[in-house]
């Protein structure tokens, strides 16, 4: 019979697919290959807040472990050798995803690039996560401060969605400095998302408290610094809680390098000590950026 022995035209196209598929495969991605020390995820889907911010989500590789507060050096296949930078995972340990919240740079080596993606493109991202701003860092305290500006709150969006952190703590205070309401809004959307979390709903429930202030708008409720709020007591005036007190109280910082600065020392005035993972302290201080 004519044609008997040979592959169908369905079975050739499929094997042609295949081998297309490993070859692919082999090649990477855009014809740039995949380092053997990274995971190359998918994104799934991204949010444009600003002209300036926006967040991404990925796939997230089932051999990945990280602790919540944690970075890892992202990147693009787009070279031979891609250019990586520090970027905080903004969800919790437990999340089946990864998410990210990045500024745009225009002539940024990464983020230039960055944020012109969309779903279905690839991300790299180095295997071995890293940071300071993890909950083994602090010694036992009573109450949590997470100081942030800018997109220095990513780290802290998977801190405050981690059980263990209600476990550890009575209150957690998260504060987020931004130039114009607008850059507020990745933080106003996650902790109002929170409140229905069938996962952490309950436990932030009166204990969570979410503090706004910025720096370019007259109009809004909070004007000024983390930095001059805290100094000028208005912070905790309007918490109701009392001032920084190393016996009781732990901070993180995650921000510009100014506010890093300044927060380090007004946390080292009051007498609080510096932490490390090898030697919980007081209050920890996040030195990694994405450009």
């Amino acid at each position: 019979m004519e044609g008997a022995g040979r592959e169908s035209d369905a079975a050739l196209e499929a094997r042609t697919e295949r081998a297309a598929d490993a070859d692919a495969e082999a090649r990477g991605v855009g014809g740039f290959p995949i380092p053997d020390n990274v995971y190359a995820e998918t994104v799934t889907e991204v949010e444009h807040y600003t002209d300036r911010l926006f967040r991404f989500r990925t796939t997230r590789s089932q051999a990945f472990r990280f602790r919540s507060g944690e970075f890892a050096m992202i990147g693009l296949p787009n070279a031979e050798r891609p250019v990586y930078r520090a970027y905080s995972m903004a969800s919790p340990a437990w999340d089946e995803t990864l998410e990210f919240f990045s500024i745009k740079v225009p002539d940024g080596p990464l983020t230039q690039h960055l944020q012109k993606i969309k779903p279905g493109d690839t991300v790299l991202m180095r295997k071995k996560p890293t940071g300071t701003l993890v909950l083994d860092a602090l010694l036992p305290g009573s109450r949590l401060y997470l100081l942030s500006t800018g997109t220095g709150i990513a780290p802290f969006a998977s801190i405050i969605r981690d059980p263990e952190t209600y476990d550890k703590f009575e209150q957690v205070i998260l504060t987020h400095t931004c130039r114009i309401p607008a850059e507020l809004r990745y933080g106003e959307q996650l902790v109002a998302e929170m409140r229905d979390d069938p996962l952490v709903g309950e436990l932030v429930e009166g204990r969570l408290h979410h503090y706004t202030s910025v720096t370019r708008d007259a109009d809004f409720p909070r004007q000024g610094r983390i930095t001059t709020l805290i100094e000028n007591g208005k912070l905790f005036e309007d918490l109701g809680v009392p001032p920084l007190d190393p016996a009781t109280d732990r901070v993180m910082i995650c921000g510009s390098m100014a506010m890093l600065q300044d927060l380090k020392a007004l946390c080292l005035a009051r007498g609080f000590e510096e932490g490390a993972n090898n030697k919980p302290g007081q209050f920890v201080v996040e030195k990694a950026f994405a450009d």
